[in-house]
Protein backbone atom coordinates (compact mmCIF):
# COMPACT_ATOMS: atom_id res chain seq x y z
CA UNK A 1 0.00 0.00 0.00
CA UNK A 2 1.23 3.22 -0.58
CA UNK A 3 2.73 5.28 2.26
CA UNK A 4 0.25 7.20 4.48
CA UNK A 5 1.00 11.16 3.17
CA UNK A 6 2.58 13.04 6.20
CA UNK A 7 4.60 10.15 7.09
CA UNK A 8 8.25 9.16 5.26
CA UNK A 9 8.10 5.92 3.83
CA UNK A 10 11.23 4.64 5.44
CA UNK A 11 12.34 2.17 7.62
CA UNK A 12 12.15 4.28 10.53
CA UNK A 13 10.26 7.50 10.67
CA UNK A 14 12.51 10.16 11.41
CA UNK A 15 12.03 11.36 14.91
CA UNK A 16 15.43 12.75 15.76
CA UNK A 17 18.77 14.28 14.30
CA UNK A 18 21.82 15.32 15.41
CA UNK A 19 21.88 18.68 16.52
CA UNK A 20 24.28 21.59 18.45
CA UNK A 21 22.00 22.62 21.42
CA UNK A 22 22.05 24.53 24.80
CA UNK A 23 20.08 23.69 27.88
CA UNK A 24 21.27 26.81 29.50
CA UNK A 25 22.55 30.44 28.71
CA UNK A 26 26.21 30.52 30.21
CA UNK A 27 29.71 30.54 28.03
CA UNK A 28 30.90 28.29 25.57
CA UNK A 29 30.42 25.17 28.00
CA UNK A 30 27.05 25.24 27.25
CA UNK A 31 26.88 24.05 24.03
CA UNK A 32 26.23 20.18 23.98
CA UNK A 33 26.02 17.94 20.52
CA UNK A 34 23.19 15.79 20.57
CA UNK A 35 21.89 13.06 17.97
CA UNK A 36 18.34 13.14 19.66
CA UNK A 37 17.37 16.56 18.75
CA UNK A 38 13.41 16.54 17.66
CA UNK A 39 13.08 16.61 13.79
CA UNK A 40 11.44 19.64 12.79
CA UNK A 41 7.52 19.63 11.89
CA UNK A 42 5.67 22.03 9.87
CA UNK A 43 2.98 23.52 12.16
CA UNK A 44 1.39 26.11 9.44
CA UNK A 45 0.51 25.69 5.73
CA UNK A 46 3.34 28.11 4.59
CA UNK A 47 6.14 26.36 5.87
CA UNK A 48 9.27 24.24 4.93
CA UNK A 49 11.40 22.19 6.28
CA UNK A 50 14.93 22.73 4.72
CA UNK A 51 17.61 20.07 5.14
CA UNK A 52 21.08 22.47 6.48
CA UNK A 53 24.13 22.13 3.87
CA UNK A 54 25.75 25.16 5.47
CA UNK A 55 25.42 27.75 8.34
CA UNK A 56 27.49 30.29 9.82
CA UNK A 57 27.88 32.34 13.20
CA UNK A 58 27.02 35.93 14.13
CA UNK A 59 27.57 38.43 16.85
CA UNK A 60 23.73 37.31 18.04
CA UNK A 61 24.49 33.85 18.64
CA UNK A 62 27.16 34.57 20.89
CA UNK A 63 24.74 37.02 22.12
CA UNK A 64 21.59 34.24 22.59
CA UNK A 65 24.34 31.64 24.10
CA UNK A 66 25.17 34.06 26.94
CA UNK A 67 20.93 34.86 27.48
CA UNK A 68 21.10 38.27 26.33
CA UNK A 69 17.69 39.32 24.88
CA UNK A 70 15.81 36.15 26.66
CA UNK A 71 12.32 37.98 28.03
CA UNK A 72 11.85 39.36 24.15
CA UNK A 73 12.27 36.27 22.76
CA UNK A 74 10.49 34.32 24.85
CA UNK A 75 7.73 36.66 24.89
CA UNK A 76 7.87 36.18 21.06
CA UNK A 77 8.17 32.63 21.26
CA UNK A 78 5.25 31.82 23.66
CA UNK A 79 3.03 35.37 23.69
CA UNK A 80 0.54 33.87 25.83
CA UNK A 81 2.96 32.33 28.23
CA UNK A 82 0.82 28.66 27.92
CA UNK A 83 4.38 26.73 28.56
CA UNK A 84 6.27 25.98 31.40
CA UNK A 85 9.62 28.11 32.68
CA UNK A 86 12.37 27.35 30.64
CA UNK A 87 10.09 26.03 28.07
CA UNK A 88 12.74 27.39 25.31
CA UNK A 89 15.66 24.84 26.23
CA UNK A 90 17.28 22.42 24.18
CA UNK A 91 17.39 25.77 22.27
CA UNK A 92 19.75 25.09 18.85
CA UNK A 93 21.80 28.82 17.58
CA UNK A 94 22.60 29.72 13.94
CA UNK A 95 20.56 32.03 11.83
CA UNK A 96 21.81 31.28 8.68
CA UNK A 97 20.74 28.23 6.33
CA UNK A 98 22.13 27.57 3.02
CA UNK A 99 20.40 23.74 2.09
CA UNK A 100 17.60 21.95 0.06
CA UNK A 101 13.72 21.84 0.53
CA UNK A 102 12.76 18.53 1.94
CA UNK A 103 9.14 19.02 2.82
CA UNK A 104 6.49 21.99 2.27
CA UNK A 105 2.82 22.89 4.45
CA UNK A 106 -0.04 23.18 1.86
CA UNK A 107 0.16 26.46 0.75
CA UNK A 108 3.59 26.55 -0.28
CA UNK A 109 3.32 26.90 -3.92
CA UNK A 110 7.29 29.30 -4.73
CA UNK A 111 9.31 26.50 -3.28
CA UNK A 112 9.33 22.56 -4.28
CA UNK A 113 11.06 19.66 -2.30
CA UNK A 114 14.89 19.65 -4.00
CA UNK A 115 15.01 23.37 -4.31
CA UNK A 116 18.55 24.95 -3.23
CA UNK A 117 17.66 28.01 -1.09
CA UNK A 118 19.09 29.98 1.69
CA UNK A 119 17.66 32.26 4.90
CA UNK A 120 18.29 33.91 7.98
CA UNK A 121 15.69 32.08 11.08
CA UNK A 122 14.98 34.74 13.24
CA UNK A 123 15.91 34.20 16.72
CA UNK A 124 12.79 32.94 18.42
CA UNK A 125 12.82 30.16 16.35
CA UNK A 126 15.00 26.67 17.11
CA UNK A 127 18.38 27.56 14.60
CA UNK A 128 20.26 26.18 11.73
CA UNK A 129 23.38 24.46 13.48
CA UNK A 130 21.19 20.76 13.12
CA UNK A 131 20.55 18.56 10.58
CA UNK A 132 17.09 19.81 9.27
CA UNK A 133 15.18 23.46 10.27
CA UNK A 134 11.24 24.76 9.76
CA UNK A 135 11.65 28.03 8.19
CA UNK A 136 8.50 30.25 6.85
CA UNK A 137 8.07 30.51 3.16
CA UNK A 138 8.07 34.04 3.03
CA UNK A 139 11.80 34.11 5.30
CA UNK A 140 13.28 31.56 2.30
CA UNK A 141 14.59 32.53 -0.85
CA UNK A 142 16.25 30.87 -3.92
CA UNK A 143 20.14 30.40 -3.12
CA UNK A 144 22.29 32.54 -5.66
CA UNK A 145 23.38 30.46 -8.39
CA UNK A 146 26.68 31.33 -8.47
CA UNK A 147 27.52 30.17 -4.71
CA UNK A 148 28.17 26.93 -3.31
CA UNK A 149 26.30 26.14 -0.19
CA UNK A 150 29.07 27.15 2.08
CA UNK A 151 29.22 30.63 0.78
CA UNK A 152 25.85 31.38 0.32
CA UNK A 153 25.39 30.35 4.18
CA UNK A 154 27.91 33.35 5.19
CA UNK A 155 25.43 36.32 3.91
CA UNK A 156 21.75 36.05 4.80
CA UNK A 157 21.62 37.32 8.35
CA UNK A 158 24.70 40.30 7.58
CA UNK A 159 22.58 40.95 4.27
CA UNK A 160 19.64 41.42 5.57
CA UNK A 161 20.82 43.33 8.82
CA UNK A 162 22.57 45.59 6.56
CA UNK A 163 19.41 46.11 4.01
CA UNK A 164 17.40 46.89 6.99
CA UNK A 165 19.73 49.43 7.78
CA UNK A 166 20.36 50.72 4.72
CA UNK A 167 17.73 50.40 2.70
CA UNK A 168 14.91 50.26 4.80
CA UNK A 169 15.51 52.65 7.68
CA UNK A 170 18.04 54.91 5.78
CA UNK A 171 16.31 55.33 3.04
CA UNK A 172 19.25 54.62 0.33
CA UNK A 173 18.54 52.36 -2.64
CA UNK A 174 19.62 52.44 -5.97
CA UNK A 175 19.20 55.32 -7.87
CA UNK A 176 19.18 57.94 -4.90
CA UNK A 177 22.62 56.18 -3.71
CA UNK A 178 24.94 57.89 -6.62
CA UNK A 179 27.88 60.22 -5.26
CA UNK A 180 26.66 60.17 -1.42
CA UNK A 181 29.12 60.02 0.83
CA UNK A 182 28.76 57.27 2.82
CA UNK A 183 30.74 56.39 6.18
CA UNK A 184 30.83 52.65 7.59
CA UNK A 185 32.21 52.18 11.23
CA UNK A 186 32.96 48.95 11.97
CA UNK A 187 33.60 47.73 8.29
CA UNK A 188 35.79 44.33 8.17
CA UNK A 189 33.07 42.32 10.35
CA UNK A 190 30.12 40.25 8.71
CA UNK A 191 27.39 43.72 8.40
CA UNK A 192 30.27 45.98 7.33
CA UNK A 193 31.59 44.19 4.86
CA UNK A 194 28.41 43.53 2.86
CA UNK A 195 27.02 47.02 3.47
CA UNK A 196 30.62 48.33 2.03
CA UNK A 197 30.03 46.11 -1.21
CA UNK A 198 26.29 47.45 -1.48
CA UNK A 199 26.46 51.04 -1.48
CA UNK A 200 29.23 51.21 -3.51
CA UNK A 201 27.09 49.07 -5.98
CA UNK A 202 24.61 51.69 -5.52
CA UNK A 203 27.35 54.30 -6.65
CA UNK A 204 28.38 55.47 -3.36
CA UNK A 205 31.76 56.90 -2.40
CA UNK A 206 32.52 54.50 1.02
CA UNK A 207 34.68 55.61 3.55
CA UNK A 208 35.35 52.77 5.72
CA UNK A 209 36.19 52.40 9.09
CA UNK A 210 38.31 48.86 10.31
CA UNK A 211 41.88 48.21 11.97
CA UNK A 212 44.50 48.31 9.54
CA UNK A 213 45.25 44.34 8.57
CA UNK A 214 41.71 45.00 7.09
CA UNK A 215 42.80 48.18 5.09
CA UNK A 216 43.31 45.34 2.39
CA UNK A 217 40.22 43.63 1.94
CA UNK A 218 38.18 46.82 2.40
CA UNK A 219 39.81 48.33 -0.98
CA UNK A 220 39.35 44.45 -2.12
CA UNK A 221 35.49 45.31 -1.84
CA UNK A 222 35.71 48.95 -3.34
CA UNK A 223 36.06 51.72 -0.21
CA UNK A 224 37.41 54.82 -1.34
CA UNK A 225 38.92 55.82 1.90
CA UNK A 226 39.93 53.02 4.51
CA UNK A 227 40.34 54.78 8.05
CA UNK A 228 42.90 52.59 10.78
CA UNK A 229 40.84 53.22 13.78
CA UNK A 230 44.04 52.68 15.75
CA UNK A 231 46.13 54.77 13.87
CA UNK A 232 45.57 58.14 15.86
CA UNK A 233 42.20 59.76 17.44
CA UNK A 234 39.76 58.25 15.13
CA UNK A 235 37.57 61.61 15.46
CA UNK A 236 40.15 63.73 14.36
CA UNK A 237 40.99 61.81 11.27
CA UNK A 238 37.37 61.73 10.05
CA UNK A 239 36.93 65.63 10.92
CA UNK A 240 39.96 66.34 8.21
CA UNK A 241 37.26 64.55 5.57
CA UNK A 242 34.36 65.99 3.69
CA UNK A 243 31.00 65.68 5.68
CA UNK A 244 28.88 62.57 5.08
CA UNK A 245 25.11 62.03 3.76
CA UNK A 246 24.99 58.45 5.63
CA UNK A 247 26.49 56.91 8.55
CA UNK A 248 26.11 53.07 9.64
CA UNK A 249 27.52 52.35 12.86
CA UNK A 250 28.07 48.41 13.75
CA UNK A 251 30.43 49.53 16.92
CA UNK A 252 28.45 51.41 19.26
CA UNK A 253 29.40 52.65 22.18
CA UNK A 254 30.94 55.89 22.68
CA UNK A 255 31.48 56.55 18.98
CA UNK A 256 27.57 57.90 19.17
CA UNK A 257 28.81 61.33 21.01
CA UNK A 258 31.15 62.58 18.29
CA UNK A 259 29.88 60.52 14.88
CA UNK A 260 26.54 62.52 14.35
CA UNK A 261 28.60 65.95 13.89
CA UNK A 262 30.34 64.37 10.61
CA UNK A 263 26.54 64.83 9.05
CA UNK A 264 26.03 67.39 6.60
CA UNK A 265 23.60 69.54 7.90
CA UNK A 266 19.77 69.99 6.95
CA UNK A 267 20.20 67.70 4.07
CA UNK A 268 18.17 64.66 5.17
CA UNK A 269 21.78 63.08 6.22
CA UNK A 270 20.89 60.24 8.12
CA UNK A 271 22.69 57.90 10.98
CA UNK A 272 21.45 54.92 11.98
CA UNK A 273 23.43 52.48 14.57
CA UNK A 274 22.38 48.65 14.86
CA UNK A 275 23.80 48.95 18.32
CA UNK A 276 20.79 49.00 20.05
CA UNK A 277 20.10 49.13 23.90
CA UNK A 278 16.25 47.20 23.06
CA UNK A 279 16.74 43.84 24.03
CA UNK A 280 18.80 44.50 27.30
CA UNK A 281 16.14 47.01 28.68
CA UNK A 282 14.13 44.59 27.99
CA UNK A 283 15.88 41.79 30.04
CA UNK A 284 16.56 44.35 32.47
CA UNK A 285 14.02 46.28 33.08
CA UNK A 286 10.81 43.69 32.16
CA UNK A 287 8.79 43.63 29.21
CA UNK A 288 6.72 46.89 29.17
CA UNK A 289 9.34 49.17 30.93
CA UNK A 290 11.91 48.03 28.41
CA UNK A 291 9.79 48.99 25.43
CA UNK A 292 8.54 52.40 27.52
CA UNK A 293 12.67 52.99 28.06
CA UNK A 294 13.95 52.03 24.37
CA UNK A 295 10.92 54.35 23.13
CA UNK A 296 11.87 57.49 25.30
CA UNK A 297 15.66 56.52 24.76
CA UNK A 298 15.33 56.41 20.86
CA UNK A 299 12.61 59.44 20.79
CA UNK A 300 14.55 62.10 23.00
CA UNK A 301 17.69 61.22 21.00
CA UNK A 302 15.72 61.60 17.41
CA UNK A 303 14.30 64.96 18.53
CA UNK A 304 17.57 66.12 20.10
CA UNK A 305 19.12 65.67 16.80
CA UNK A 306 16.35 66.70 14.09
CA UNK A 307 16.80 70.30 16.14
CA UNK A 308 20.49 70.26 14.75
CA UNK A 309 19.74 69.14 10.99
CA UNK A 310 20.11 65.16 11.16
CA UNK A 311 17.91 62.10 11.18
CA UNK A 312 19.36 59.44 14.09
CA UNK A 313 17.56 56.22 13.66
CA UNK A 314 17.89 52.29 14.68
CA UNK A 315 17.95 49.56 12.72
CA UNK A 316 17.40 45.73 13.20
CA UNK A 317 17.78 43.02 11.69
CA UNK A 318 14.58 41.56 9.61
CA UNK A 319 13.65 38.41 8.10
CA UNK A 320 12.47 38.38 4.48
CA UNK A 321 12.85 36.10 1.67
CA UNK A 322 11.79 39.04 -0.92
CA UNK A 323 14.54 40.91 0.09
CA UNK A 324 16.99 37.93 -0.17
CA UNK A 325 15.59 37.97 -3.51
CA UNK A 326 16.69 41.29 -4.33
CA UNK A 327 20.25 39.69 -2.76
CA UNK A 328 20.23 36.92 -4.99
CA UNK A 329 20.43 38.94 -7.55
CA UNK A 330 23.53 41.22 -6.61
CA UNK A 331 25.39 38.29 -5.75
CA UNK A 332 24.45 36.23 -9.15
CA UNK A 333 25.45 40.07 -11.18
CA UNK A 334 28.72 39.65 -9.31
CA UNK A 335 27.95 42.96 -7.33
CA UNK A 336 28.64 41.32 -3.66
CA UNK A 337 30.62 38.56 -2.70
CA UNK A 338 30.26 36.38 0.49
CA UNK A 339 33.86 37.37 3.09
CA UNK A 340 34.50 34.41 4.70
CA UNK A 341 37.05 34.52 7.70
CA UNK A 342 37.05 30.70 8.04
CA UNK A 343 35.35 27.60 8.02
CA UNK A 344 34.47 25.02 10.08
CA UNK A 345 33.30 20.95 9.86
CA UNK A 346 29.76 20.13 12.02
CA UNK A 347 32.09 18.55 14.91
CA UNK A 348 33.55 22.07 15.56
CA UNK A 349 30.69 23.84 16.51
CA UNK A 350 32.54 25.21 20.36
CA UNK A 351 35.80 26.41 18.30
CA UNK A 352 33.79 28.37 15.76
CA UNK A 353 32.22 29.99 18.95
CA UNK A 354 35.25 30.73 20.44
CA UNK A 355 36.96 31.87 16.77
CA UNK A 356 33.73 34.17 16.78
CA UNK A 357 34.67 35.23 20.42
CA UNK A 358 38.42 36.07 19.68
CA UNK A 359 36.80 38.97 17.40
CA UNK A 360 38.57 40.77 14.89
CA UNK A 361 36.96 38.59 12.50
CA UNK A 362 37.54 39.40 8.66
CA UNK A 363 33.86 38.44 7.24
CA UNK A 364 32.54 35.38 8.78
CA UNK A 365 32.73 32.28 10.40
CA UNK A 366 30.67 29.63 8.54
CA UNK A 367 30.00 25.75 9.42
CA UNK A 368 29.88 23.34 6.55
CA UNK A 369 27.06 21.11 8.61
CA UNK A 370 26.56 18.11 5.27
CA UNK A 371 30.42 16.86 5.28
CA UNK A 372 31.06 14.00 7.91
CA UNK A 373 34.10 15.36 9.65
Amino acid sequence: QPPVRGLRASPRARSAMPSWVIDRYGRNDVLRFTRDMVFPIIHFPNEVIIKVHAASLNPIDLSMRSGYGATALNMKRDPLKLKSADAEFPLTLGRDVSGVVMECGLSVSYFKPGDEVWAAIPPWKQGTLSEFVVASGNEVSFKPKCLSHTEAASLPYVGLTAWSAVNQVGGLNRSNCSGKRVLILGASGGVGTFAVQLVKAWGAHVTAVCSHDASTLMKKLGADDVIDYKSGNLEEQLKTLPLFDFILDNVGGSTEKWALDLLKKWSGATYVTLVTPFLINMDKLGVADGMLQTGVTVGSKTVKHLFKGVHYRWAFFVPSGPSLDEIAELVDSGKIQPVIDQVFSFSEVPKAFLKLEGGHARGKTVIDVISKK
